[in-house]
């Protein structure tokens, strides 16, 4: 087992063990979605409040381990990763601070859920910039599109400009602490015009390549 898989599994363990000695101390509904506003517009059964979240973690883990397994371009996913297993455990850290901050919230503790989310949605855009800017072309990993997965060229060039522009959406995502009525813009606008302005890239990149 690798040691950013022990490392994750025990944050797992750590999650069901918090869940378990809280459960007798939660509410019967507990607050689980919080609109733009930050305001709590959705609620769970305090088993699955509780129980969701590190069970989503146990169903990443499975997958992030299978995918360097069943990816016929696997060789190439090894060459980065380093950079991948440091991704997934960016991930799972993520899920581990909003399962904190969702119990925090219904042991009576209050704050503003949208401000306190975007430094970390701001950290995790930018460790996905640093994940795609060093991906090698694979099926499952990356800026996936008819183009990039033709071309190795394409691949390339189209994730080393995506993997910056992510990075640069990840620090713009951090701008959410200071204007929070447009953390979510600050988060998700940025994302959304990268994704298609890298896919419309590497359609182009692609077309110059064949001409």
């Amino acid at each position: 087992m690798r040691k950013s898989e022990i490392i994750i599994l025990g944050i797992i363990v750590v999650s069901f063990l918090i869940g378990m000695y809280f459960y007798p101390r939660m509410p019967g509904a507990i607050a689980s979605h919080w609109n733009i506003r930050g305001e709590v517009d959705g609620y769970m059964s305090k088993f699955w409040g509780l129980f969701l979240m590190p069970v989503i973690s146990v169903g990443l883990l499975l997958l992030f381990v299978l995918i360097p397994k069943i990816d016929p371009l696997k060789a190439n996913i090894e060459k980065f990763r380093n950079y991948y297993d440091g991704f997934i455990l960016v991930v799972i850290v993520f899920l581990f601070y909003l399962y904190l901050l969702t119990i925090l919230w219904n042991m009576g503790l209050r704050f503003d859920m949208i401000q306190l989310l975007a430094p970390a949605c701001g950290i995790l855009l930018y460790c996905c910039g640093i994940l795609i800017e060093n991906a090698k072309r694979n099926w499952f990993i990356g800026i996936r599109t008819p183009w990039t997965l033709s071309s190795e060229e394409v691949w390339e060039k189209t994730h080393k400009i995506g993997g910056r522009l992510f990075k640069i959406s990840g620090v713009i995502a951090l701008l959410g602490v200071l204007f929070r009525d447009y953390a979510l813009f600050f988060i998700l606008v940025p994302a959304i015009l990268i994704a298609v302005y890298t896919t419309v890239y590497s359609y182009f990149e692609y077309q110059k390549e064949t001409r």
